[in-house]
């Protein structure tokens, strides 16, 4: 079962989170504050950021990928997929029954 690991602007976090459960793309999403560091432009830049960890399916996962790249405002987002093999039986089950 997958989960999308995105960073945004903190700006668009709750937007994109409430978009991705209300199209039942997304079970939950989690965001966490974070400070990113990064390359840009060969420099050194600093943001304040939101990680959005987007509980999904691997029937929906594609379609998420690609509403989050419609909605995100970067012009090269952020997205990993991170594969979760240990998930409880009970939630994994939540997770199937609230994505299309």
């Amino acid at each position: 079962m997958p989960t999308i690991y995105v960073t945004v602007p903190p700006s668009v976090a709750a937007d994109l989170a409430e978009t991705l459960v209300d199209e039942r793309l997304a079970a939950c999403v989690n965001a966490v504050d974070c400070r990113s560091t990064y390359r840009w432009n060969d420099e050194v830049a600093h943001d304040d950021e939101t990680i959005l960890l987007v509980k999904t399916t691997d029937d929906a996962y594609h379609r998420t990928v690609e509403r989050i790249e419609t909605l995100h405002p970067y012009d090269v987002p952020c997205i990993e997929r991170f594969d979760t093999d240990a998930v409880r039986d009970g939630f994994g089950a939540w997770i199937r029954e609230s994505v299309d």
